[in-house]
């Protein structure tokens, strides 16, 4: 692969703008210039040529680059994804690979790059890869405001946020965040909680209102369907041929879902965000469950609710997402990402322990590239706002609004009295690594799933996703939020003080009576 030596950089930094709601980000065309190297079949000689390409795309959260690359020769042109793999004082690095040649059947001699065609399948190319470089200068450690990452105002394909003239740095009041329908949403993913015939009844019910009284099309997971609870209920079977089904893993319901009802208790709100590794339909959420802190609604009258939401009456609360991702060294040493299911979007928290090991953890915190501390303890727990109100609270972290943008850092039990949570800005990008002289290794885990060993060389990185969790308030954000500490966490809770009757008395002495005059009068309350 030939090096980057002549490739222009190309300054993107005033170029990115915002974008479309269905895109991450867009920069406007801007011109590189790839250096190649194909590679040929056995014993034949290789290729080098530069081609010169137009930016399409770019994630500003990935640094993923899609390029449109054209040739010199025909003005023909190839798609492709290039990913980062470097950065230095001119920017960031990439490497693309692709498949471009001549098809099969083609006289040999024949130039490559006169051959160059999006509808060529690598089964008939001679050239079995191409590999190409080239840098932009991206900022690599830091690239959103301190205040927070400004959070995309659509969700799903039909629900957005009202406009309202009190914007501020494109960051609306959160009392105004309120939800709107810019089409008539038509599909609904109904999440129940499983293992719980109370909820049965009520899930019937729903998805029988939905298809007969909306005629809206209902998503279910192919495993409700399964529960032995439902197949076992009588007048399921005609609601049962109705619904559409999906598998988690498998199917992808991106631009497929347009509102969202969670039956259940706070592990349905979890399990739905997980669903959506981008934009989230708005999450209606009614309390089955235990605790239920993030469902503000009881099912008694959940037709007049939901239809009152349908009609576009509703305030939103943002949930602001983290987006973490992993960093593994491989045995060549050089550093990599994982595969795509490491880069994850968890909307409570990602926790680093030790694991099954007796030895203390080691990590390293950094915060924008910068060591911050060491910690020594049990753990630690990276959460959101949402997040705050649930390992983090249990671990003594304090409670936090979720419309305030903020990361928790709360350590597990650590080795130090003094090792006080912290809240750091949402605008931050954290990274956990593992102390070069710990004893062990330790743990990850994404919203209680995804379990992951952390080795030495291996990194964890954690910024706030432009993704939020658009959830729906029962009254608004203030009222919800305190309601549900009052209700599910009894936050200040405490028998009243009794009333001091004998305080009438003691305002009749004036304020030169001494110590021992008010204890004798004391004495003769006693004697009486």
């Amino acid at each position: 692969m030939s090096d980057s030596e002549g490739v222009q950089d190309q300054d993107l930094t005033n170029n990115v703008h915002d974008a479309d709601p269905e895109k991450n980000c867009v920069v406007d065309p801007a011109r590189v210039q790839v250096a190649t190297k194909a590679n040929r079949e056995a014993g034949e000689k290789a290729l080098e040529r530069e081609m010169k390409g137009v930016v399409k795309d770019f994630d500003m959260e990935t640094k993923m680059v899609q390029l449109k690359l054209e040739s010199e020769q025909n003005g023909q042109s190839l798609d492709c994804q290039c990913e980062a793999v470097g950065s230095d004082s001119r920017g960031v690095q990439y490497q693309c690979h692709y498949r471009i040649g001549s098809r099969s059947g083609e006289s040999d001699g024949a130039p490559i790059s006169e051959n160059v065609s999006k509808e060529c399948s690598p089964e008939s190319l001679r050239v079995q890869e191409i590999e190409g470089k080239f840098s932009m200068n991206v900022p690599y450690e830091r690239t959103r405001s301190l205040n927070a990452p400004s959070p995309i105002q659509q969700f799903g394909p039909c629900g957005r946020i009202m406009k309202n003239s009190a914007m501020v740095m494109t960051i609306q009041d959160p009392a105004s965040q309120r939800l709107t329908w810019y089409k008539p949403p038509l599909t609904v993913l109904v999440i129940k909680k499983v293992r719980d015939a109370t909820v049965i009844p009520p899930f019937i019910q729903l998805v029988q209102w939905f298809t007969q009284v909306k005629n809206m099309v209902v998503f279910v997971e192919s495993a409700v369907l399964e529960d032995p609870l439902l197949t076992n209920y009588s007048g399921f079977t005609t609601s049962k041929d109705k619904l559409m089904t999906f598998s988690e893993g498998k199917d992808d319901l991106t631009d497929k879902i347009d509102f969202i009802v969670c039956l259940g208790g706070d592990g349905t709100l979890l399990y739905a965000s997980s669903l959506f590794q981008q934009s989230v339909p708005p999450i209606m959420a009614f309390h089955l469950g235990s605790l239920g802190f993030l469902t503000p609604f009881e099912v008694d009258n959940f037709e007049q609710q939901i239809t009152h939401v349908l009609e576009g009456h509703a305030a939103l609360t943002l949930r602001s997402r983290l987006r973490c991702i992993v960093m593994k060294k491989d045995s060549s040493g050089d550093v990599k990402a994982t595969k795509p299911t490491t880069n994850l979007l968890v909307l409570n928290e990602v926790v680093i322990d030790r694991g099954p090991s007796p030895y203390l953890s080691n990590i390293d915190l950094y915060l924008d590239g910068k060591l911050i501390t060491s910690v020594q303890g049990d753990g630690l727990i990276i959460s959101t706002p949402t997040g705050s109100t649930a390992y983090a609270v249990a671990a003594g972290a304090s409670m936090i609004h979720p419309s305030v943008p903020a990361i928790m850092v709360t350590p597990i039990c650590p080795h130090s009295l003094s090792f006080r949570p912290i809240v750091v800005p949402a605008g931050v990008e954290l990274k956990v690594t593992l102390n070069p002289s710990t004893r062990n290794t330790a743990y990850m885990s994404f919203d209680g799933r995804n379990h992951q060993e952390l080795r030495a060389g291996d990194s964890l990185r954690v910024t706030t996703s432009i993704y939020p969790v658009p959830s729906i308030c029962a009254q608004d954000q203030i009222s919800d939020w305190f309601a549900s500490l009052a209700e599910c966490l009894h936050w200040n809770v405490r028998k009243k003080q009794k009333h001091f009757d004998e305080l009438a008395d003691f305002t009749r002495c004036s304020s030169n009576e001494t110590l021992d005059s008010l204890d004798k009068f004391s004495d003769k309350v006693d004697t009486n």
